[in-house]
């Protein structure tokens, strides 16, 4: 699943999570999104970084374009009200993704699920070993609350979650590989989840080896963008 990144409506990667350490690509986000979706991609991973500081959907423009690519895009950062759930919807997205309200207010997204439907959503909780636990930071991974990643995929299976996409924020655009322990933790933990691996994606390998922990998907960003191999030989794996 490629990832388009935006800030100020520009496809960007941040490293870990930081927004002063970011890389600006010179591509348009719907090009980029037609060139995708020409090359086999089926669905589309769109993150308004700076909606995720200011929870506001401040790329909404750009969402809506790369939605009308001719691809399935699911869609977040900014989330904050049902009204942007409903804005996301409107402007396109297929799914909305819900990261910082996942883990501060799970009753209310739980509602969401309920009046839209489970398959319209997906669930992102980033997280991070911290002290032995997988805390589960927040805010564009600004803040860290006290809830943990055991506690809540498990609830969020019960309430009828469809998908979860989980990014190890140590490993996010460092192209170093993935970390197939936690998604194999995952697997054993929630089986009914499709989990979305998300992280340190360099190599094909790395899509095999999310596959193997039981992955059901892994999200491409900067390895796609710099050309570390091609979406066809990712698609293939």
């Amino acid at each position: 699943m490629p990832a388009i990144d935006l800030r100020e409506g520009r496809v960007v990667r941040l490293r870990q999570g930081d927004y002063g350490r970011q890389t600006t690509y010179a591509a348009d986000p719907r090009e980029l999104a037609e060139r995708h979706a020409a090359a086999g991609a089926r669905w589309l991973h769109v993150v308004d970084l700076d909606g995720a500081r200011s929870g506001r959907l401040d790329n909404l423009a750009a969402v809506e374009a790369i939605a009308g690519a001719g691809i399935a895009v699911q869609a977040g950062g900014g989330v904050r009200d049902e009204a942007g759930v409903r804005r996301l919807f409107d402007a396109g997205a297929a799914r909305v993704v819900v990261g910082s309200l996942a883990v501060h207010d799970a009753a209310r997204v739980a509602g969401w699920m309920d009046r839209f439907g489970p398959e319209r959503f997906t669930i992102a909780l980033d997280t991070r070993l911290l002290d032995g636990r997988w805390v589960l930071p927040s805010a564009g991974w600004t803040e860290v609350g006290e809830r943990v990643l055991g506690e809540l995929v498990p609830w969020y299976e019960r309430r009828g979650a469809r998908h979860l996409l989980c990014t190890d924020i140590e490993r996010d655009g460092m192209l170093g590989g993935i970390n197939a322990g936690l998604y194999r933790l995952l697997a054993d933990t929630a089986p009914a989840l499709a989990v979305q691996a998300s992280g340190g994606v360099g190599a094909l390998d790395d899509i095999r080896a999310a596959r193997a922990a039981g992955a059901q998907a892994v999200v491409l960003g900067r390895a796609l963008l710099e050309g570390r191999f091609s979406l066809a030989e990712a698609l293939a794996c």
